[in-house]
């Protein structure tokens, strides 16, 4: 007796729907057993790690914090996968747009009036833009395999990151901290109590976006032609679309995202540069548009599932003194249990007896 998988004749939409609600289910009774492993009552853990940190207003607000960056850049992620091009490097082209974005504030500290917000942002999204743009062209002029020069072009900002806040962008106040100047009042995002919880302009721009996309995806030619070109080349190329033009809009998108994103974060969450600014949303975001089956309103929902297991790591360090980092391992499991699952769309799990075995082995 075996179980075997049967291809499906055609896509199964319900476990299109279930699918990620299997992978969370799966998630949620594997980190049970972890912390069954870990002396703890599971059920104790689950509740600090998935639902304490959003049972009071200042949890929803960090929710809310945590998600929107996630959400930003999943969606710039999401369009690059829908069109068959795989952006791994998010996260380098984040600092990257968050780099140039500050320019302003640290090289020109003097420039203050209310352009300068507004300046930063953009300058953010064409940095990111243009340093995704960079696996693209070696992807249409190369061949080059686009995961790994975007993944590789991560630690290239990082570490250009690392070298300017030790190097030319140090501030002179700073202590010899590898820290830049701290931005003026103009170059933050200040934050707006709505209803008890603290919401800056950083929000509003995710759920706009969101709108956005669903309209482009749905309703326009070019959601067309991405979703036309990401299942089949050939008929898009009949068509007359073109896939290096696809390549380098779904990567300049992306990392303009990116880059908006990761701006949106240093003016709001640290207010200056510093060696490290993200706490991985780059990679994370992955997740987040896998586990949002690649849709503008389900990228919305995974991004705040996803941003819950940021508190929730944080809430198990103080209450149970486990560590942090058992949110990364969390969040690694999801995107597998995700993946995993959507194999039952295309195929379904069959018991196989000893009778039928034999006469199948036969």
């Amino acid at each position: 007796m075996r179980l075997e998988l049967v291809k499906r004749s055609e896509k199964s939409r319900v476990m299109s729907v279930l699918s990620p609600v299997v992978a969370v289910a799966l998630t949620v009774v594997f980190a049970g057993i972890v912390f069954a492993a870990q002396g703890h009552n599971p059920f104790t853990g689950i509740w600090y790690f998935f639902l304490e940190p959003i049972t009071s207003l200042w949890g929803v607000e960090q929710l809310i914090t945590k998600a929107t960056p996630l959400i930003i850049i999943a969606l710039g992620l999401s369009v690059c996968y829908l069109s068959n091009n795989w952006n791994i490097g998010a996260e380098g082209q984040l600092t990257i747009g968050a780099i140039v974005g500050s320019i302003p504030p640290i090289v020109f500290p003097d420039f203050v009036n209310p352009v300068v917000l507004p300046l930063m942002l953009l300058m953010a999204m064409a940095g990111g833009a243009l340093f995704a743009l960079i696996p693209a062209k070696l992807k249409t002029s190369f061949g080059t395999n686009e995961i790994l020069t975007s993944l590789m072009l991560v630690y290239c900002s990082n570490l250009f990151l690392d070298w300017m806040v030790r190097g030319p962008w140090r501030s002179p106040q700073g202590y010899n901290f590898p820290i830049t100047i701290d931005f003026h009042e103009w170059a933050v995002l200040n934050a707006v109590d709505v209803g008890g919880i603290n919401i800056n302009l950083s929000a509003p721009i995710a759920l706009l976006l969101v709108v956005v996309l669903s309209v482009v995806m749905r309703s326009t030619l070019k959601g067309f032609e991405i979703r036309v070109l990401g299942q089949s080349p050939r008929a898009g190329s009949f068509a007359g679309f073109s896939n290096r033009r696809m390549t380098a809009f779904a990567f300049a998108l992306s990392g303009a995202l990116a880059g908006l994103a990761g701006m949106m974060v240093v003016m709001s969450e640290i207010g200056k540069l510093q060696p490290v600014i993200s706490p991985g949303y780059g990679f994370t975001a992955i997740i987040v548009a896998f586990l949002g089956r690649l849709n503008p309103v389900g990228i919305l929902i995974a991004g705040l599932v996803i941003a819950s297991s940021y508190l929730g790591g944080e809430a198990i360090q103080t209450s149970l003194q486990m560590s942090s980092k058992l949110a990364t391992v969390i969040q690694g499991v999801l995107l597998f249990f995700v993946l995993a699952a959507d194999t039952l769309i295309l195929y379904k799990v069959r018991l196989v007896t000893g009778r039928e075995g034999e006469r199948a082995h036969a």
